[in-house]
C-alpha cells in the first residue's frame, strides 16, 4: 500500500533564523527609537532649564550644602564617635557659633567699612565716568556699554513672549521671597537634606528603571563625594586669598583693607573669573590714593593669583578635584549667560559634579584611540 503525495506532505515549518532584510530593519528602528528618546530628553532638559532655571538652581544650591553639613557631620561622627544626628547638631551649632561670634567682634567694624567701600567705589565709578566723557574715545567706548555697566548705550526695549514667560517663570522665589528668603530656603532645604540623605537619595532612586539603579547609585555618590572635595578645597583657597588680601592691603596703607579682603576671599568662590572681580575694588580705591599704591595693590593681586595658581591650586587639586581652566571658564560663560548670578557662582561645582559623573558613566580611552 503506497501513501499519496498528499498523506506525506507536511506543512512547512519556518525558518529559525529571520531574514537578514528583518535584523537591517528592527536594528534600524531601534537606533531611530533610541534617538528619539535622546532628542526627547535632551528637549525637556533645555526647556526645563530655560523656564525654571533658577529654582534648579536653588536645588543645586540646597544640595551643596547638604553635601557640605553631611560630610562634616561624618568627620565628627567618626572622630568623636557620636550618633550621627548628634554630629550633625554639633556641627550646625558650631558653625552658627562662629558666624555669631565674627558678627559680634566684627560685625559693626565689617558693616561700617562695607558702607564706606560703597560709598568710595560709587564715587570712583563716576570719577572713572567723567574722565572718560572728557576724552573722544572714552565717550565711544561709553557709548557701547550699557547703562546698567555705567555707559551711555540705552538698554531696554520690549522683550518677546517667550522671554516674557521665562522671567515671569524663574523670577519666581526672587520677586515671592527676595534674595535673604531665597537663602533662608537653601540652608533650610540643605539641612532637611543633610538630616537624612539617604531618604532623599533613595527616593531619587526609585524613579529610575531598576536595570539602571545600580549605575545611577554609582553616579550620585560619584557626584556627592566630588561636590565635597571641590568644596573643601575652594575653601582653603578662599581663605588663603582673602587673608592674603588683607594683610597686604594693610601693609601698603589702603584704607578698608579688611572688608576688601573678604570681598576678595568671597569673589575667589567663582574660579579665574572672581580673582578679577575681588581685585576691581581695591585696585580702583588703590588709585584713589595715588598712582604709586594703585601700581603696588594690582602687583599684589597679581602675586597673590600668581601664588595660589601656581601653588595653591595645584597642591588642592592633588587632594580634591582637577578641572581643566578652559573648560571652567566656557561654563561659567555658558551658565552665567543662560542663569545669571546664580549660574554664574554655582557654575564651577556643578560642572565638577558632571565631569565626574561622565568620567564614571563613559569607558577610558585606550592608548591607541589617545590623540
Amino acid at each position: 500500500m503506497t501513501l499519496s503525495p498528499a498523506t506525506n506532505s507536511r506543512p512547512a515549518t519556518p525558518p529559525l533564523h529571520p531574514e537578514p532584510e528583518e535584523d537591517a530593519r528592527a536594528v534600524q528602528l531601534g537606533r531611530i527609537h533610541q534617538l528619539l528618546q535622546i532628542t526627547i530628553l535632551l528637549t525637556v532638559l533645555v526647556v526645563s532649564i530655560w523656564l525654571i532655571g533658577d529654582v534648579l538652581m536653588v536645588v543645586f544650591a540646597a544640595t551643596l550644602m547638604a553635601v557640605i553639613l553631611h560630610n562634616l557631620a561624618a568627620i565628627v561622627e567618626r572622630r568623636m564617635r557620636l550618633p550621627y544626628w548628634l554630629a550633625l547638631s554639633l556641627v550646625v551649632v558650631a558653625l552658627l557659633a562662629a558666624i555669631g561670634g565674627v558678627l559680634w567682634s566684627s560685625g559693626p567694624a565689617i558693616s561700617e567699612q562695607a558702607t564706606r567701600l560703597r560709598v568710595a567705589l560709587t564715587t570712583q565709578a563716576h570719577s572713572l565716568r567723567d574722565q572718560l566723557n572728557a576724552s573722544s574715545l572714552g565717550r565711544t567706548v561709553l557709548d557701547h556699554l550699557p547703562q546698567s555697566l555705567g555707559g551711555n548705550q540705552a538698554e531696554g526695549g520690549d522683550s518677546g513672549m517667550g522671554t516674557r514667560i521665562a522671567g515671569s517663570m524663574t523670577g519666581f522665589l526672587s520677586s515671592a521671597f527676595g534674595a535673604a528668603g531665597t537663602l533662608a530656603v537653601i540652608l533650610i532645604a540643605g539641612l532637611y537634606f543633610a538630616l537624612a540623605p539617604t531618604l532623599y537619595v533613595n527616593g531619587a532612586l526609585r524613579l529610575i528603571p531598576p536595570t539602571h539603579r545600580p549605575l545611577a547609585r554609582t553616579l550620585l555618590l560619584t557626584a556627592g563625594r566630588t561636590l565635597w572635595a571641590w568644596t573643601a578645597g575652594q575653601a582653603l583657597d578662599m581663605l588663603v586669598v582673602g587673608i592674603l588680601s588683607s594683610l597686604g592691603l594693610w601693609f601698603i596703607g589702603v584704607p578698608l583693607a579688611l572688608a576688601l579682603g573678604i570681598v576678595a576671599g568671597l569673589a575667589n568662590f567663582i574660579p579665574y573669573i572672581g580673582a578679577f572681580i575681588g581685585a576691581v575694588p581695591a585696585i580702583l580705591l588703590g588709585f584713589s590714593q595715588g598712582t604709586r599704591e594703585g601700581v603696588m595693590v594690582a602687583a599684589l593681586y597679581g602675586a597673590i593669583q600668581f601664588f595660589e595658581g601656581n601653588v595653591m591650586a595645584p597642591l588642592i587639586q592633588r587632594h580634591a578635584v582637577q578641572m581643566p581652566p578652559g573648560l571652567t571658564i566656557l561654563s561659567q560663560t555658558v551658565f552665567g549667560t543662560i542663569l545669571g548670578m546664580p549660574g554664574l557662582i554655582l557654575a564651577s561645582p556643578l560642572t565638577a559634579a558632571l565631569l565626574a559623573v561622565m568620567d564614571e558613566a563613559t569607558p577610558k580611552l585606550n592608548d591607541e584611540d589617545r590623540v
